[in-house]
């Protein structure tokens, strides 16, 4: 018999056995897939996450695909929403603009997203990690963070081993496939499932993290985004290992507490717990349109669609915010964002609406406009309508906008508009 309890205990992905491996395979079962860590009976925090999503449920229900390089996404004028990982050798990636996919990939079969089947498909994901644990925070329809701590007496197992299981389960009964991290907290759970993909494994200690994330970018922190980093370059830090020589007063000093927090990450330290609730940061909704815009009339006509549907998701989560953000994306793909603080918190559309097209105004007459976003952050719980001594009929307003959602809901989208939706519905019919 193997020694079940090696000093470096190892697993076998598809046995789910504990083994002491004969050259390279699992003495139980065969199988190469093994995972073997110092720590990997009893580390508990993990991330899950769907390989290729979107495109792997295309290429199950039509195996034709197989073979093929499949971008999942909009016409020319839209985006990558992601792509199989044989586009990805042709340098496709997600948010990638369709045409610059199509040029380094002419070959690949673009593909409608079915964003009803992805999410139905997630749910039962979902179902299933629910299964395993109650602490399940959702990041995505396709990805999750696990807290299985413990939970080894429950399911008579490690939390590694209830993972490898689930992988199985979701590639036997859903035919799709998961990639693992596990860690002790999430940041490094985060990293981890990211280091081996697709149908991948990884154990990433808190002991092994700081020697792990020096060489990488800065960009590997989530949180680090492409304008931040550029800052960090400005400043001399392109790695992990650049933070690391770097004293957290220092940090402080440059950057506030955002550099207490950069230094805790740089050694892989992160200390959010995993919320089944999750942390809604904002809400939003974007469009591409068919045609570049450039006169702002027009424009504001967007905008108050879109402030409309971020007003409806706002109510929909129960949620309220202070910082409103107008998101422009010009013919040749040059980004900006335009944001403003209020002084009380909002889910009203009227109220987004004055507040971005207050940000437009500011924008000088001429580029054009290929993409236009509105967005609510800074959320919090949403209370009841509060008076504005300031503003005598804003509460009147509010009850106005309260009563013809309802009669949206009971009648549908039509049945009560206000006076610009109403010309702008007749402009497009």
């Amino acid at each position: 018999m193997p020694d079940r309890s090696p000093s470096r205990p190892t697993l076998c992905r598809d046995c789910f056995s504990l083994v002491a491996p004969i050259s390279g395979r699992c003495p139980v079962c065969g199988s190469i897939r093994l995972v073997t860590h110092e720590r990997l009976l009893d580390l508990s925090v993990a991330h899950v996450d769907c390989d290729a999503f979107y495109a792997s449920i295309e290429k199950r229900d039509n195996p034709e695909l197989m073979p093929l390089p499949v971008i999942v996404g909009g016409g020319k004028r839209g985006v990558v929403s992601t792509c199989c990982y044989i586009a990805r050798t042709f340098g496709v990636r997600s948010a990638m603009p369709m045409f610059k996919a199509l040029k380094v990939c002419p070959d690949a079969v673009v593909i409608r997203p079915r964003m009803d089947v992805y999410a139905a498909e997630g749910r039962k994901i979902r179902e299933m990690m629910l299964d395993l644990t109650p602490l399940v925070e959702p990041v995505s329809i396709d990805e999750a963070y696990l807290d299985l701590s413990g939970t080894a007496a429950l399911h008579g197992a490690a939390p590694a081993a209830i993972l490898a299981r689930l992988q199985k389960r979701v590639e036997k009964e859903l035919g799709l496939t998961i990639s693992v991290g596990l860690s002790a907290n999430k940041f490094l759970a985060k990293t981890a499932s990211e280091a081996d993909k697709p149908r991948g494994f990884f154990v990433l200690s808190p002991e092994e993290a700081p020697a792990y994330l020096a060489p990488r970018s800065v960009r590997v922190i989530g949180g680090v985004g492409a304008q931040f980093a550029k800052k960090l370059a400005s400043d001399g830090i392109l790695t992990v290992a650049d933070l690391q020589k770097i004293d957290v007063r220092t940090l402080a000093k440059r950057y506030g507490e955002t550099g207490v927090w950069l230094h805790d990450c740089a050694f892989g330290r992160h200390n959010r717990p995993v919320d089944p609730e999750g942390e809604r940061k904002s809400v939003s909704s974007e469009t591409t349109l068919n045609e570049d815009v450039s006169d702002h009339s027009a424009i504001e006509d967007i905008i108050w669609r879109l402030c409309q549907r971020t007003a409806d998701r706002a109510k929909k989560a129960g949620v309220e915010g202070r910082v409103v953000t107008l998101k422009l994306k010009t013919s040749d793909f040059r980004i900006f964002t335009r944001r403003t603080s209020l002084t009380d918190a909002t889910q009203l559309a009227q109220v987004l609406f004055r507040t971005s097209r207050a940000l437009l105004a500011r924008e000088p007459a001429g580029p054009r406009y290929r993409l236009i976003g509105v967005g609510l952050s800074d959320l919090t719980d949403a209370r009841p309508d509060a008076a504005d001594l300031a503003d005598p009929n804003a509460r009147k307003r509010a009850a106005a906008e309260r009563a013809a959602d309802k009669a949206r809901n009971r009648f549908g989208s039509d049945a009560v508009t206000t006076g610009r939706g109403a010309r702008i519905e007749k402009d497009r019919h």
